[in-house]
């Protein structure tokens, strides 16, 4: 079984929403979400599988904002 993380978030109203992973290097290791969502909480699984131990950033794009959170997967 892999091991899986959950990244959340919430909506304030329905809009377009992009979830993606990058390493420290900003290059992009997932696309977890992209299209539009309904306004609440939402809860999406990162597969760390495929992922080295380290610090990552998932950047949430939400109509015309963005939010940066880092992302550490531990081994």
């Amino acid at each position: 079984m892999g091991r899986i993380g959950i990244l959340e978030y919430e909506l304030p109203e329905e809009t377009e929403v992009t979830l993606r992973v990058y390493d420290v290097l900003g290059r992009e290791v997932a696309t977890l979400q992209q299209g539009r969502k309904r306004a609440g909480r939402h809860s999406v699984p990162l597969n760390t599988d495929q992922l080295a131990s380290g610090v990552y950033f998932g950047r949430l794009q939400a109509g015309e904002q963005t939010l940066t959170t880092k992302v550490t997967v531990a081994r």
